[in-house]
């Protein structure tokens, strides 16, 4: 069956698909409730999270499933911060707080205190899944989580990171393709050079690394998942398809542009957090694409722009949001999670019997 493979019986799911760990509030407990019921992998986008937040939405998705879920953690990045950088940033969002009437956030210094909390509780509410996007966990943390019974997951860009994932311990690895919506995870190299294809990425993936391939990348349907299978996934990871879920926790905004969107309009900026992101072209886009060389580094930028994008979602000025796409928007459909898995199973099972 193309749905019995390593990965479904070290998961303890049915489907070999996994629900991306997407941060920022897009994975509410009943998306992954719901993916994780219908057999699927649903995953906790905890990135962004305060470890106490995690722990409470981790007991609101233990009381809506019974089934394994994971969690997925951004390792800490060290960023210069550069008050130039800094200044120059401010005065070109200046106009765009005005009018929203944002003010200006403090800049603090970067640590590593909340990821290791973060990781304590997954430990603690001992989570069947824990993958990490931005770099590789340290060996000791992937042995205490291993020692737990914890599947630990790594994300790479290239076969290179593909590689570095096994050398350090982690059980799968997931190969994002360059069509991915939102940031890669790209950490060795430049992003640049990692902007490889998910059809060119896997199968080298597949043939370079003993740990099972999961693909991610522009995978919206039953074509997508069989054809990565095809190629030598074990499993494939889904961020946009999910994103317009019913029980997606995106902004209406970002769900209406995906929905209304074709391949040609997403694009790769940095603008929104300092670090290299595929999205719907907007007005924000456009107006600060000429600074860009010069903005602040991911976390800053991302910083310095959360409170513009909070407040005009709040306002209903998507020109000024990020609005996160893969390139395969056509494929995105409005309905039930579950109805979503229920119909790409249908729809690869359907492809495996005309066969």
């Amino acid at each position: 069956m193309w749905n019995n493979n390593d990965v479904t019986k070290t998961l303890g799911i049915t489907y070999p698909i996994i629900q991306a760990g997407m941060a920022g509030g897009t994975t509410t407990p009943e998306l992954i409730a719901a993916v994780s019921n219908a057999g699927g992998l649903g995953t906790l986008g905890a990135g962004y999270m305060k470890a106490q937040d995690v722990k409470e939405a981790i007991q609101r998705i233990k009381e809506l499933t019974d089934r394994p879920f994971g969690v997925n953690l951004f390792i800490p990045e060290a960023s210069e911060i550069s008050k130039d950088k800094i200044k120059k940033a401010n005065e070109l969002l200046r106009p765009y707080r005005e009018e929203l009437h944002v003010s200006e956030p403090e800049i603090k210094e970067i640590s590593t205190t909340n990821f290791d909390k973060q990781v304590e509780v997954i430990i603690q509410e001992k989570i069947a899944v824990c993958s990490f996007t931005f770099g590789v966990p340290s060996k000791d943390t992937v042995q205490r989580l291993k020692e737990k019974n914890i599947i630990v997951v790594g994300t790479a860009t290239t076969v290179s990171e593909a590689m570095i994932n096994e050398e350090c311990g982690v059980d799968m690895v997931v190969v994002q393709g360059s069509e991915a919506g939102g940031h890669r995870s790209t950490f060795s190299g430049s992003f640049v050079d990692s902007m490889i294809g998910t059809m060119s990425l896997v199968p080298q993936a597949a043939d370079h690394v003993r740990i099972p391939v999961i693909a991610a990348g522009g995978i919206m349907d039953g074509r997508g998942v069989l054809a990565a299978l095809t190629l030598g996934a074990k499993a494939v990871q889904m961020g946009t398809a999910f994103v317009t879920a019913v029980e997606s926790g995106a902004k209406t905004q970002h769900i209406d542009a995906i929905l209304k969107s074709t391949e040609d309009q997403t694009v790769v900026t940095s603008v929104f957090s300092g670090k290299p992101a595929r999205g719907i072209q907007n007005d924000f886009i456009r107006e600060i694409k000429p600074y860009e060389e010069d903005l602040p580094d991911y976390p800053i930028m991302n910083t310095l722009t959360t409170g513009i994008r909070n407040e005009a979602a709040k306002q209903d000025r998507p020109e000024w949001i990020h609005l996160w796409s893969g390139q395969s928007p056509r494929l995105s459909t409005r309905q039930h999670a579950a109805t979503l898995l229920s119909d790409i199973v249908l729809q690869v099972e359907s492809i495996l019997s005309s066969r």
